[in-house]
């Protein structure tokens, strides 16, 4: 039986849904998790008996803004920081667009030199 989407999850569910996998050993990487817990402070997970952490709806989805900027785009932990204290809520689709544009600006900025490259080479 599934839980619902409102519903708390564990640290364990929450790895499995940002797939968070040690490459070696398969296992889930429940340490990543809680470093970022300690390095970005917007992320309150509630903490139970024992220390178990239940994580909310709007936790998770900060969880996947943040392995995205970090995994995905190669942002360093201070830049996602800076990010996220801008206070502008950025949606996961509305980051990938703006790094997309990124990419086709270098892509043509690659392409001017090499036509002025071949430009000089012609005189």
């Amino acid at each position: 039986m599934d839980k619902s989407d409102t519903a708390y999850k564990t640290i364990g569910e929450v790895a499995k849904i940002l797939n968070l996998t040690n490459s070696k050993t398969g296992t889930l990487s429940t340490h990543t998790i809680r470093f970022w817990e300690k390095e970005f402070k917007q992320l309150k997970p509630k903490v139970l008996n024992g220390n178990r952490r239940y994580y909310d709806q709007k936790n998770i989805d900060l969880l996947k803004k943040i392995k995205f900027l970090l995994k995905d785009q190669g942002m360093t932990i201070n830049g996602v920081k800076k990010l996220l204290n801008n206070g502008e809520p950025l949606e996961l689709d509305e980051i990938a667009n703006n790094s997309i544009r990124a990419d086709n600006l270098k892509n043509k900025l690659i392409k001017i030199s090499k036509i002025i490259k071949n430009l000089k080479e012609l005189k």
